[in-house]
């Protein structure tokens, strides 16, 4: 870059510049989404072509942007893990909450008309972004497994709701019935009154999206013999399973090992 007397100007400048082999959480969530989700006529409780097209939008980020070894989302938010021997962008905070909001944000505006050719979009969406260190992994696996709970408590609830309003009640008469109930209340109310039983609901309504790399299990044709053979290799992957307990991570070592 040629120097000029104007230069002096880059000494205003400020970087924040995270602790190395500490876990990075960037976190985007969906501004406005109420009035977003109204306008754009989501289905209720669940719109599950909205959560698809969130899930594409953050494989998008996780394939792109390095460091990232661990995705969770729900509803209109997305958690990207950065591993904690990332140097990418070599761990300035504006450059990794702004590059990852803005190239999701433009996968979203991007991937719209394929996932809902039906529905025009009538005006752009924003999400913002935070970033915060977490200095352990259990630290870090504590903040995902409350994110998952922050899935079940709020799917849950509005299970209910739009279960009420959708069988005739208006919404002031839902919130009212739903005030100091308890999950177990909730999960009676939906069974007894309509025969829904919640844990038979799809898990990712329940459990929220997982993207993470795994081994899949791929066939391919042998070119010398012709023969059907199965090759494990490492991909992109979106699962919808239990984060909270341990049986997700012992299986899957490899996520948050050493790189």
């Amino acid at each position: 870059m040629a120097k000029s007397k104007y230069e002096y100007v880059k000494q205003f400048e400020r970087e924040t510049v995270f602790l190395p082999h500490t876990w990075l959480v960037v976190r985007i969530d969906g501004q406005g989404f109420h009035r977003f989700t109204a306008t754009h006529d989501f289905e209720k409780p669940n719109d599950l072509r909205a959560l698809e097209l969130m899930n594409r939008c953050a494989r998008g980020v996780f394939d792109q942007v390095g460091g990232i070894c661990f995705a969770y989302g729900e509803s209109d938010e997305y958690s990207f893990v950065v591993h904690e021997n990332s140097q990418y962008f070599n761990r300035r905070e504006a450059k990794l909450v702004s590059s990852i909001v803005s190239l999701f944000t433009s996968l979203y505006v991007f991937y719209w008309p394929t996932v809902f050719p039906d529905r025009q979009l009538k005006y752009p969406p924003s999400f913002d972004g935070r970033i915060v260190c977490y200095p352990t992994e259990a630290i870090l696996r504590d903040y995902l497994a409350w994110r998952q709970v922050d899935c079940h408590i709020n799917n849950l609830y509005n299970t209910c709701f739009w279960t009420l309003v959708q069988s005739g009640k208006s919404t002031v008469d839902a919130e009212r019935e739903l005030m100091g109930t308890l999950s177990a209340d909730k999960n009676e109310m939906l069974f007894t009154k309509f025969g829904i039983n919640y844990n038979k609901l799809p898990s990712i309504f329940r459990k929220g999206s997982i993207i993470v790399r795994d081994y899949v299990e791929e066939e391919h044709t042998d070119k010398a013999t012709g023969e059907i053979r199965k090759k494990r290799k490492m991909r992109t992957v979106v699962v919808h399973e239990d984060i909270i307990k341990n049986k997700f991570w012992e299986q899957r070592p490899h996520i948050l090992g050493k790189k």
